[in-house]
């Protein structure tokens, strides 16, 4: 283990800021609850960003942007919507500063200057673009509209933590308008599985699809589809989430559409969106005591080369020559690789550097090796150091992180999979919670009474009604009532 990184065992929130600072994804800013992401970071969002972007277009949506601040009357129409984040809204009352007469060279805010309206900065955008869709749409030729929006949001949050839980954070939301209940239902499902696509078969991160429980909705929302994950100390995470609105937002802004029968009807509704807490998420998965671990087809660099450098120039320089062609081949191959040359660092320093970043594979390329036609790799998941022919080395490499990804993914379904637990009686239900985190599946007599009762007691919440939960008479874990499937428990990030 790096000594520059606690334990998972000694303090795991300590271990995972630790990764997210030494590790050069993301640092603290002059503004509390507010993070700059690095660029090491960005660059691994970036990759998911395209990644889902990519998946968004083929399912036919497009992108555009909405503003930033909500007039806070449009912010009121939904009611509902506006009562589950109202508490978590910044609010823009003047749009001036001035000099302070009492204090020269400091600042005050222009008491003239007040906004007639205030202004809500987004905590999301339901409310602004109903407002929009209302002149986009008259027709049933107008619909439907499959439109989503990369930006920021701001949720006054009062306990933070870097890229789980952020005063302004970055995202994605899908905001689309529909003729009829059963295309926007259809539409929720489609994007709740093309999270779990995402999350499954790029971040190796294996999830369980479900439905959630009506006091765990979506502000505003009939349905809310999620993906939940397991994390390493047996905790939830909230990785994604689809809602379908009904016509709650189109009768709140009067979004209406004349049907084939020349009738007027409300538009149906859906919302769905993730966020750079998926880096959370990733971190949380897969990294160990000694850095992070990325998954392949999202790391910033799949792989580091790193030529044997020595007082023998001509021999250093056909180390860099050779490090340098190979990344060049692995280019061509798609895969993302860097070569470091650099002669004021040590290898013992470099291999400890790119270990901690995640980099999925080390290539070492020494004069000795080279003459026998071979050179050391070390994969990032298993630590495994073996020697590869440099005959047909990048298409070897290509396999590998192949093996690599799908390596990742099974140890952690594996992991989730021994931590899931049926459970029947509520004092075993408490005790696994303290004794040996993960989820539960108990009975559940589907009251928003007994939820909150559990949550009390126990701090856990129902994560999900999964989609695939078979159905079974049982009795609920705390009242003994009749329960005809047992729901997702778990406590949760």
């Amino acid at each position: 283990m790096s000594k520059e990184i606690t334990s998972r065992a000694e303090n795991y929130s300590e271990w995972y800021n630790d990764l997210v600072l030494k590790g050069g994804l993301a640092d603290y800013s002059a503004v509390r609850g507010c993070m700059v992401i690095k660029p090491y970071g960005f660059t691994l969002w970036e990759n998911m960003r395209d990644v889902l972007d990519k998946m968004f277009k083929e399912t036919g949506h497009v992108n555009a942007y909405f503003p930033l601040f909500v007039p806070k009357s449009l912010f009121e129409a939904e009611e509902k919507n506006a009562e589950g984040f109202a508490k978590e809204c910044a609010v823009v009352t003047h749009y001036r500063l001035k000099t302070n007469p009492d204090e020269p060279g400091k600042l005050m805010v222009d008491p003239e200057a007040k906004l007639e309206e205030e202004l809500v900065v987004r905590p999301t955008s339901e409310a602004i673009i109903w407002n929009t869709y209302k002149k986009w749409i008259q027709s049933y030729r107008d619909l439907p509209i499959l439109v989503n929006q990369w930006a920021n949001v701001v949720r006054w949050e009062m306990r933070t933590r870097l890229f789980l839980r952020t005063a302004e954070f970055l995202w994605q939301e899908g905001h689309t308008a529909h003729a009829t209940k059963a295309e926007a239902v259809a539409e929720t499902i489609q994007m709740i599985n093309v999270y779990a696509d995402f999350a499954e078969n790029y971040m190796a991160l294996p999830v369980i699809k479900g439905v959630k429980s009506e006091s765990e909705r979506f502000a505003g929302a009939e349905d809310t589809y999620t993906i939940e994950a397991m994390m390493q100390d047996g905790k939830a995470l909230q990785s994604g989430t689809s809602h379908f609105l009904g016509q709650n937002f189109a009768k709140a802004f009067d979004v209406t559409y004349v049907n084939k029968d020349n009738q007027p009807e409300y538009v149906w509704a859906t919302s769905w969106g993730v966020s750079t807490r998926l880096i959370g998420a990733l971190i949380m998965a897969h990294a160990d005591d000694d850095g992070l671990v990325m998954p392949p087809r999202i790391a910033p660099h799949q792989v580091v080369i790193i030529p044997f450098l020595s007082k023998n120039e001509e021999e250093t320089q056909r180390m860099i020559t050779t490090a340098n062609e190979l990344k060049s081949d692995l280019q061509k191959l798609g895969i993302r690789a860097i070569v470091d040359s650099d002669e004021t660092k040590r290898p013992g320093f470099k291999f400890a550097e790119y270990e901690l970043k995640g980099i999925p594979i080390r290539v070492v390329i020494g004069p000795r090796d080279l003459a026998n036609g071979m050179v050391e790799i070390a994969r990032r998941d298993t630590k495994e150091k073996s020697s590869y022919s440099v005959e047909n080395l990048p298409k070897s490499i290509e396999q590998l992180l192949d093996n690599i990804q799908q390596n990742l993914f099974d140890k952690a379904k594996a992991f989730r999979d021994s931590n899931i637990t049926k459970v029947d009686d509520f004092a075993t239900f408490q005790k696994l919670l303290d004794e040996q985190p993960g989820f539960i599946l108990a009975h559940w007599d589907g009251t928003a009474e007994t939820e909150e009762k559990i949550k009390e007691l126990t701090k856990a919440t129902i994560r999900c009604i999964p989609l695939d939960n078979p159905q079974e008479d049982g009795k609920c874990i705390l009242t003994g009532n009749p329960s005809k499937q047992r729901v997702l428990f778990a406590r949760a990030y």
